[in-house]
């Protein structure tokens, strides 16, 4: 992956993350945390999408995939601290 290829991943991230924490919490959570949160969504929602069979088309696409698993991967943790607490 060449360098536009990883600007274009943070750039996605970073706004998957902070459209999912708006999504689930009504506000972004940061630069930092809105980029990792973004990426791991984009690798569950293309996990998500695999077992559908759904494809994605460009970067509009990529980044509804990267919002979906990311609004999943908060879901899930919002699981797990309501039950710890």
């Amino acid at each position: 992956m060449g360098g536009l290829g990883i600007l274009w991943s943070i750039i996605i991230g970073v706004i998957a993350g902070a459209v999912a924490g708006w999504l689930m919490k009504g506000h972004g959570f940061g630069f930092i945390v809105n980029l990792i949160v973004g990426l791991i969504g984009s690798i569950l929602g293309g996990w998500i999408y695999g077992l559908l069979g759904i494809g994605t088309g460009g970067i509009f696409g990529v980044l509804i995939m990267s919002v979906i698993g990311a609004v999943v991967l908060l879901w899930v943790i919002s699981l797990f601290k309501k039950k710890n607490v």
